[in-house]
């Protein structure tokens, strides 16, 4: 059966058309910027890479997201990037293996995933990050958070909130103040991430209630968390969470949810996740984790993930723009023209004498040496 529209996109893909593809490479460029000058290198990986290597270093995360294909050179079967930390651990724990620690890398690119679902219906999607890789103590996850801020400033997002969490929350509590059989843990982490009180007093985990009331703003939420009877099992998280929020910025709203656990399924003791006003869901994750080397051992890191498409709806636009747009009529002074490009004009040279400024989207004429608005 043959399509009505040959040239209809597949579902959860879209072309990128002037002013936002223009507006998507202004805040890349803006947020690596920022990654440059903390010391964070860039590298691109490719965009695919054997299924094998993805998948075995995705640590049971994300596999299902993945387009597979055979390479009809090696008849070995080829996967599309979903997430491009895990190429980033690849590449850090191989060709870069003997790299002084900490070692910072930074990246750009598209990702492809499989299906959408509701709250995020594109299958493609720009992803920024940064990875300090050989670190994930509190100094790391400081200076990661900050960049992480600083980098979605630079893109044009503003109202800014960070949620801080500590995935292993129920393994740490489950190991020692509150005793939980291996079998039930996953269903206890379950219930806490729909907030469901019914739920686990039903599984007999009563214990873990107090932890639903533990979040919000995070002088109140973690004052909560700090009264909950652990044993001291919480007293280095919290004294950590103090800590990494005491070092924010003062125009950032600092939040807290200890046992959130969507996005942060391969997290070790801190994440946190990236809001900011106007963007519906969230901006990006991250947190400490740890890189399976491909030899049976694993390197420790931080680092955070950025997904900025929904910035592009924030009407950064004029900034993007600069001065505006210069039409150049026929037979203008190339100099002029030059000198005015370096300074920040974008100028639209007329290719005949019936060229309009207007029709071509143009907000000023050179008229002499002078640009002149319309």
């Amino acid at each position: 059966m043959s399509d009505a529209n040959p040239d209809i996109l597949p579902a959860g893909l879209a072309d990128l058309l002037p002013p936002r593809a223009e507006m998507a490479a202004w805040l890349t460029r803006n947020a690596m910027q920022v990654f440059s000058a903390h010391g964070y290198d860039r590298v691109s990986p490719p965009l695919v890479e054997y299924e094998r290597s993805l998948a075995t270093r995705m640590q049971g995360t994300g596999r299902q997201h993945l387009f597979r294909m055979v390479d009809p050179s090696s008849m070995r079967t080829l996967a599309i990037r979903s997430d491009i930390t895990v190429q980033v651990g690849r590449v850090a724990t191989t060709l870069m293996a003997s790299a002084p620690r900490p070692l910072r890398l930074s990246y750009a690119g598209q990702v492809l995933r499989i299906s959408s679902d509701q709250l995020a219906p594109e299958r493609e999607r720009l992803q920024i990050g940064a990875e300090l890789i050989g670190h994930d103590n509190i100094a790391a996850a400081q200076e990661v958070v900050q960049i992480a801020i600083e980098a979605l400033v630079q893109a044009g997002a503003t109202g800014i909130t960070v949620d801080l969490t500590l995935p292993d929350l129920v393994d740490t509590l489950a190991s020692s103040a509150f005793p939980l059989p291996p079998g039930m843990i996953g269903a206890v982490r379950r219930e806490l991430d729909m907030k469901d009180a019914g739920g686990l007093t039903a599984l007999g985990a009563d214990a873990y209630l107090p932890l639903l009331y533990a979040m919000g703003p995070f002088e109140a939420a973690i004052d909560a968390l700090a009264a909950i009877d652990a044993g001291g099992a919480l007293a280095s998280r919290i004294r950590a969470l103090r800590e990494i929020a005491a070092a924010l910025p003062d125009t950032v709203t600092v939040t807290l949810d200890p046992t959130e656990r969507h996005g942060f399924e391969y997290q070790s003791w801190f994440g946190f996740s990236l809001y900011a006003d106007g963007c519906p869901g969230a901006l990006g994750r991250g947190g400490t984790y740890a890189i399976p080397n491909g030899k049976g051992g694993e390197e420790v890191a931080t680092g955070f993930s950025l997904y900025p498409d929904a910035l592009l709806d924030l009407g950064i636009e004029s900034e993007v723009q600069g001065a505006g747009k210069l039409f150049l009529p026929v037979g203008h002074d190339r100099a002029t023209a030059a000198r005015l490009r370096a300074i920040g004009w974008r100028t639209v040279a007329a290719i005949t004498p019936e060229d309009e400024a207007a029709t071509l989207g143009c907000t000023h004429r050179l008229v002499g040496q002078d640009a002149v608005a319309l």
